[in-house]
């Protein structure tokens, strides 16, 4: 959760690069299935249309989610980018999956007519090295993050709320699975001279599918229902709060991720009975101050001074 402007700068090129990738191999993928007559292509031809509807979605969210706050919304965009996230989770399910898992089932119901895999072995092969080059981009953009934040890369991909690079890694690797299922699809074919192995591969592509759908549309579903900051960073901060001269306790700390470089803070504060409301607003100041500078991302910081147990108590007995 860095500088906002190379964070974004990187996420939309990791989208496009993986989008131009994907556009082309669905073509090639859609000439070999025809020319082939297998499911698994045809299967694979889907997953990359939805792969290419799904990165134009992202790429929406991205430019959408970096217009400035107005007077309609005072907090800015920045969860509209889960919202179309969420939509591309949706069109992977319902192009690629759906669409996999009827194919292979009438392949296995109906059987196929298996033609020359030949140029489908060829696509699958420059297949691969596309999509592989893509989700190289997008795990070095993930790797990068990580170090900056100095935490496992694993986990950074589990947890970070830049779901647009996180959607390309898992579709991206996807892919190079579905491509490897495909072939197999095909060579089983090739062997025996039935359509039951590629109806499988098909089956399995788009089970594969609907767990990448269903692991994204959670991520962006978490994001906007609302998600806190990780309990090392709300540490953090109460850190730094109560490091602020005149701050005696933090009584209640709120924070919520509204994008991935747009954090939000609130906290109800007890500062010294003694301090004059000069001294409390520049606590306010420098509190926000020095949030901002352990943590850049954190855009937005309200404090509220609030009296404390022992206030209470002793306004209630006078």
């Amino acid at each position: 959760m860095g500088d906002e402007q190379t964070e974004g700068g990187e996420s939309t090129f990791t989208v496009v690069v993986a989008a131009a990738a994907n556009l082309g191999i669905a073509v090639a993928k859609l000439v070999a299935g025809l020319i082939s007559g297998s499911s698994a292509m045809l299967s694979e031809a889907a997953h990359s249309v939805a792969d290419t509807v799904t990165e134009l979605m992202l790429l929406t969210a991205l430019k959408r989610s970096e217009k400035p706050p107005d007077e309609d919304h005072p907090l800015g965009y920045g969860p509209e980018r889960y919202i179309w996230a969420m939509l591309a989770a949706v069109a992977t399910f319902v192009g690629g999956a759906v669409f996999s898992l009827y194919d292979g089932i009438h392949t296995l119901l109906r059987g196929e007519e298996l033609g020359d895999p030949l140029v489908s072995y060829i696509v699958l092969a420059v297949a691969f090295l596309l999509e592989g080059f893509s989700l190289r981009t997008g795990v070095r953009q993930v790797r990068w993050e990580a170090a900056r934040l100095r935490v496992p890369a694993p986990r950074y991909l589990r947890r970070t709320p830049d779901t647009a690079v996180k959607a390309v890694v898992m579709e991206d690797s996807a892919a190079l699975v579905g491509l490897l299922l495909a072939a197999g699809g095909l060579l089983g074919g090739q062997l025996s001279g039935s359509g039951v192995w590629d109806g499988v591969a098909s089956i399995l592509i788009g089970v594969l599918l609907v767990y990448v759908a269903w692991v994204l549309c959670r991520s962006n579903a978490q994001l906007l229902i609302g998600r806190p900051l990780p309990a090392e960073m709300r540490a953090g901060v109460r850190e730094e709060l109560l490091s602020v001269p005149h701050v005696v306790e933090v009584l209640e700390l709120t924070t919520l991720i509204q994008g991935p470089s747009e954090l939000l803070v609130a906290a109800k504060v007890d500062f010294r009975d003694a301090s004059t409301a000069a001294q409390i607003e520049w606590a306010c100041e420098e509190a926000e101050q020095q949030l901002r500078e352990r943590y850049p991302s954190i855009k937005r910081v309200y404090l509220d001074p609030t009296p404390g147990l022992g206030q209470r108590r002793r306004a209630a007995a006078g």
